[in-house]
């Protein structure tokens, strides 16, 4: 760390998760000084969070399950850790100042800390991607008037956002996510019919929390993703197209009016996009596996198959529809992975909820924060309904 420079003040929001992880291993080997931690929050995990906030001599840890509180507070007795729980301290704790935030919470439920964050301005690294499926216009335009950097964290956009030079908008062709395809992208619809949760979750390439799995192998992680371009970066629907591509080498790529095709490559390893943006405008390093071509041998890609893989076309419609169509798409998808993973839904009933909740409820409007939570409830609501008709049937 060079002398009189002061450490950049971090949170990480959603630390006990498989990115937050990650974040947290990029911490513990920069150089003495470099980062300090105000805070780390995570869902009820209390004592991986309070040996988290020792490693790193977080000033806060705040779990959300109050019901985590007691546990936690007393694996941080003695310390000097101030311990928080709840909801509000959630939001509380992404309030703070910091120089860089980690948004990290898997779902929804991480919509209110991301806006609290971005209020305060500052850089926010975007690992919930629901955010802005959810409520895309309210955390872009709250970005804008806080004046706060949103740099995202998914491999994809992370590539996409070092590949893209945006000062042209109209020289930008297209651009193309790559998706892996999952450990189903050859089966057959009548083979994905007797999917177990176990099996969902084994993905081929990428090291994953359980929602996101599942969502890889329904491909609704891509269509979401789908949806997240779109709002980020300065290019319509019409030329955001998705390639599978199973080696996960090539995570994004830029086509230019002049023909060129600019393409951000690495392992697959999320500890490389939380570094780009951990460090930007600069670079750090990372002990990540280093992509060795001549050994890999080939790059394929694919065109999706949106027959067997609904997802896809589920996501854009709903992107074309907008309104509350991505919200209600969002959470009644939440509702479905969470009730195949319990085995209460079938793994293609999924995209089916999924379908018949947005054609119910996704032409509401959703202009506000309580507009959109009060979607977001009821869909979820609905969604246990169809489930339950479909599991009676």
């Amino acid at each position: 760390m060079e002398i009189g420079v002061e450490p950049r003040r971090i949170t990480v929001l959603g630390s006990t998760g498989s990115i937050g992880r990650s974040t947290l291993n990029l911490l513990e080997s920069a150089p003495p000084g470099r980062f300090a931690v105000e805070a780390l929050v995570a869902g009820r995990d209390a004592a991986s969070l309070a040996a988290q906030a020792r490693a790193l001599g977080a000033k806060l840890a705040v779990v959300a399950d109050p019901a985590s509180y007691g546990a936690l507070k007393a694996a941080l007795a003695g310390t000097g850790i101030e311990a928080a729980a709840g909801e509000d301290a959630v939001v509380a704790a992404a309030s703070r100042p910091a120089d860089w935030t980690m948004a990290a919470i898997v779902g929804a439920a991480g919509l209110r800390s991301t806006l609290a964050a971005l209020a305060r301005g500052g850089t926010l690294a975007l690992a919930n991607k629901e955010s802005l499926v959810c409520a895309g216009e309210l955390v872009l335009d709250l970005a804008r008037r806080s004046g706060a950097t949103l740099l995202p964290v998914d491999s994809e956009h992370n590539a996409i956002f070092q590949a893209l030079d945006a000062r042209d908008p109209a020289l930008i062709e297209r651009i193309t996510l790559t998706a892996s395809g999952g450990p189903f992208r050859e089966w057959s619809v009548a083979q994905m019919a007797g999917v177990t949760p176990e099996q969902a979750v084994k993905h081929p390439v990428w090291s994953m929390g359980a929602k996101i799995s599942v969502d890889s192998a329904t491909m609704f992680n891509k269509g979401l993703e789908l949806i997240e371009a779109a709002r980020l970066f300065p290019v319509p629907e019409s030329r955001i197209g998705v390639l599978v591509h199973p080696q996960s080498t090539v995570h994004g790529l830029v086509h230019y009016a002049d023909g060129s095709v600019l393409a951000q490559l690495g392992s697959p390893d999320m500890r490389t996009p939380i570094a780009h943006t951990l460090a930007w405008p600069d670079r750090m390093h990372a002990a990540v596996p280093r992509l060795d071509l001549a050994a890999l041998g080939r790059l394929e890609f694919h065109a999706p198959d949106e027959v067997r893989f609904p997802a896809l076309r589920l996501c854009r419609d709903a992107l074309k529809a907008g309104r509350g169509a991505p919200c209600a798409l969002n959470a009644a998808n939440e509702v479905a992975v969470g009730l195949f993973l319990g085995r209460g839904l079938g793994f293609l009933d999924i995209a089916a909820v999924v379908e018949e909740t947005v054609a119910l409820l996704g032409d509401r409007p959703v202009t506000d924060l309580d507009a959109v939570l009060a979607l977001d409830a009821e869909a979820r609501r609905e969604a246990n309904r169809l489930a339950a008709l479909r599991a009676a049937a």
